[in-house]
This record gives C-alpha cells, structure tokens and sequence, in this order.
C-alpha cells in the first residue's frame, strides 16, 4: 500500500550539500537517486542505478555535466540518457536512467518525484527568512527510523510539548489550551496562543523575561511535501503580542520539510531563524541546539512509538480531542494518493 505522495516537491537536501564536484547519494520516496551541481549551477537528479547492471552511480565518476559508471564504463547525460558505451558504437533508445526535475531554491534543494509533466516550480513553499540579511540559522538535519507520518503527527499536536519538552520549549498551558484550525488549500494553518504565561525556557534564555509573557506559534502545514512553516515568538504581558508591533519580541521563523526516506526511515530538514543578536554567531549556534535537541528529544519517543507499532500493526490508537490537526491531514494525505492511485490506474 502506498503510503507517501509522488506528485509533490519534496526537499532533497541542502543546497550546501551539492558545492563543488560531489556526488550526493540519497533515497527518496524508496528511490535512490544521485544527485550533483552541473556546470551552470543547475541540479542533474538521476535514479540511482545504471541501466546496465544495477550499479550504483553514485559510486561513478563526474566528467564535466556527465556521470560514468565504474563499473563497467557506460557514460550518462544530466538527463539520464546514455552518451558512451565503452566498446560499443550504437546506444540503444532505452539504454537510459530516469531523471527527475529539480529546483535550487532559498538555500534548499527540491525534487519531483512523481510525473515530471506536472512538476511545477511555483508549488515550492518560499521562506524568505533563509536568505533574508536581517535573519540569522544553521542548516539542520535528522534522520528518522520512523515512518513520516508519526513525525507529522507530532508536528501537528501541541499537546505533547508539556511532556516531552517540559525542559526545553514547553510549558503546561500546552496541554490544555487547544490550537485554532483552519482549513487551506495547501493544508491546514494553525493557530496557538498561550498569553499570560510563564515563559519556556528557551525564552527565558534568549529573552531574559522575568514575568510572564504571551506566546505565539502561527503555522500553515503542507500537505504536499510534508512542509511546516512557523512565526513564532513570545513578549511581555501588555505588548501586543503577535498582533503588536513586536519590538521587544523574541521571534523565531521556523521551517521543517519533511521527506519520506523508506516506509519507515525519514530525513528531517529544519532551520530555526532569529532576528536578534544576529551578529553574534554564538547566538545562532545556541539557538540552532536549542530547538536541534528538542527534537531530538521528539525522535527518541517517536521510534520508540515506530517500534510499538512494528510489534504489533494492527493494535487500535485511540483518539482525543488533541489529534483533529493530525486526522485532518491525515485525511489529506490519504485523499491525495487515492486521487493519484486512480489517476494511474484510469492512464493503464
């Protein structure tokens, strides 16, 4: 049973991650793929897998835009057709790898997985703040040995940063102040305030609040691509909060793209961006651990849930009132790859 979308831009990697002559190995939806930085900046994104024998060419070799194969020499264009065949003049239509389309965009790398005719780069969520002077982040990375979609229940449930958080960037008021939801074309946009609170501790740290304080978290969820960006932030009681002019605020803009690796492994991207102490890289490094080992402490409960789960798939979870973001995508996601799995059907 499918699980993931294909029609959708999933975040491949960094852009970082492609500077020079390298070769970047990395499986996507079930499907490895090598990716690299042609000599015009442009992205070339090959299936993993020489037509010939099944070698890995990422284990090949760059030739200016061209990857070879070191196995047995077959030599093949940015996009996957084969130019040279050691010891063999005529090259057979169907001697070719797939490619797939891909957009550098805002310091990120996307790739579409599914039909390359209706890849459209204007369906790539923009996140200014990874670029923009003013703000300041670390690329961020984790790799899951879970499946995405307890990830992205996780992303959508505020509750659990009570408990698994209490230390880090939750507070009790997250439990038992429900999120406002709004449904949206690309997703869900939700809405949590906590005002007149004890500060977490990341903002005791970054904003030396003594008081308390009004906090805010504002996010629209993707549905397509597993994509959550976020205005967060938290300022004295009587400021305005998020509706305010925000000058003494401590604000964070967030982003984390989420693409399926396997049905049950999951690369997590992510960036926390500040615009205070912008010039004090320490700050960013800090700000950066700060929301990194919250996560962390995220990825430890969810493989242990991964691990439940693969004892016993069939065992019911029952709901509360806390899980109507994660049913309504949930729903989504299941909506979208029927509306695929029919589509490829009705095309055979």
């Amino acid at each position: 049973m499918t699980i993931w979308i294909r029609n959708a831009w999933y975040m491949a990697g960094w852009a970082s991650e492609l500077d020079g002559d390298g070769l970047l190995s990395r499986t996507i939806l079930g499907q490895p793929l090598v990716l690299y930085r042609c000599e015009d900046g442009q992205i070339a994104v090959l299936e993993d897998r020489c037509c010939h024998r099944a070698a890995p060419l990422s284990r090949g070799r760059r030739e200016g835009d061209q990857l070879r194969c070191m196995y047995h020499g077959l030599k093949f264009a940015a996009d996957g057709a084969c130019v040279e065949i050691p010891g063999q003049q005529t090259i057979p239509p169907a001697m070719r790898v797939r490619s797939f389309p891909a957009v550098e965009q805002q310091t990120l790398v996307w790739v579409w997985m599914g039909q390359a005719a209706l890849a459209d780069p204007a369906q790539i969520p923009s996140w200014p703040y990874l670029t923009d002077p003013s703000w300041r982040n670390l690329e961020g990375y984790i790799h899951y040995q879970a499946d995405y979609r307890l990830i992205v229940d996780n992303l959508l449930d505020f509750s659990h940063l009570a408990y698994v958080h209490e230390n880090s960037i939750g507070n009790a008021s997250q439990a038992t102040e429900k999120a406002q939801l709004e449904r949206i074309p690309l997703g869900l946009r939700v809405t949590k305030l906590a005002p007149n609170e004890p500060p977490a501790p990341h903002f005791r740290k970054f904003g030396g609040f003594t008081g308390n304080v009004d906090r805010w978290n504002l996010y629209d969820w993707h549905v397509a691509g597993n994509v959550m960006l976020m205005d967060g932030g938290a300022e004295a009681v009587g400021k305005g909060g998020h509706q305010g002019p925000r000058e003494t605020a401590v604000q964070f803009r967030h982003m984390t793209a989420l693409t399926p690796e396997t049905e049950t492994t999951t690369h997590y991207f992510f960036a926390q961006s500040h615009n205070f102490a912008i010039d004090n890289p320490q700050v960013t490094r800090q700000v950066h651990e700060t929301v990194a080992n919250a996560f962390l402490e995220d990825k430890a409960m969810i493989e242990a849930q991964q691990r439940n789960i693969a004892r016993d798939p069939t065992a019911p979870m029952q709901a509360i009132s806390h899980d109507a973001a994660l049913f309504h995508i949930r729903q989504r996601i299941s909506a979208q790859i029927e509306s695929e799995t029919g589509a490829k059907r009705a095309a055979e």
